[in-house]
């Protein structure tokens, strides 16, 4: 081999063999830029068998900028929403309320009629009485869960009244 050539590759033939330690701790680290010494005293043990894949973190993004607030017709001088949209808006959720109130009533009563004051109708694949008084107990849960929902919605609806 020639002498110049040797010189050339003799760092990436030291890069090769030199010793990868896996450091422990929240991150575990994998570095070969530490000694023997430094690796001892920070409990790291080499690794040896296996190659070491190095892996660049993606680079975050950069945060993207504060969008640039411009006067909506909405807002009047002083930044307060107008007094129209303000209704439009209240109506709407009101509007949205409802109907979710409407529909809760109606999962509600279908719960009730499935529970049937506590003795539901038993199905074909409740042959075993364990498994019966088990869905009994989840339409008990169910039921009082949307009785929640229920109450809860008719709070939220009074409010806006």
């Amino acid at each position: 081999m020639k002498p110049a050539l040797a010189l050339l590759l003799l760092p990436l033939l030291a890069q090769a063999q030199s010793v990868v330690y896996k450091c422990p701790g929240p991150p575990v680290l994998y570095t070969d830029a530490i000694s023997a010494k430094e690796a001892e005293s920070k409990g790291c043990k080499p690794v040896e068998g296996a190659p070491v894949s190095v892996v660049q973190a993606p680079r975050r993004a950069a945060a993207p900028a504060a969008p640039v607030r411009s006067e909506s017709p909405r807002a009047s001088e002083n930044g307060r929403i107008d007094p129209g949209v303000q209704k439009q808006r209240d109506n709407d959720r009101r509007s949205v309320l409802e109907t979710e109130l409407r529909q809760a009533e109606s999962r509600l009563a279908e719960l009730r009629r499935e529970y049937a004051d506590g003795n539901p109708e038993r199905l074909g694949s409740e042959r075993n009485y364990a498994r019966y008084q088990e869905r009994v107990s989840e339409l008990k849960a169910a039921l009082s869960r949307q009785e929640a929902d229920v109450a809860a919605l008719k709070r939220e609806l009074a409010k806006l009244n």
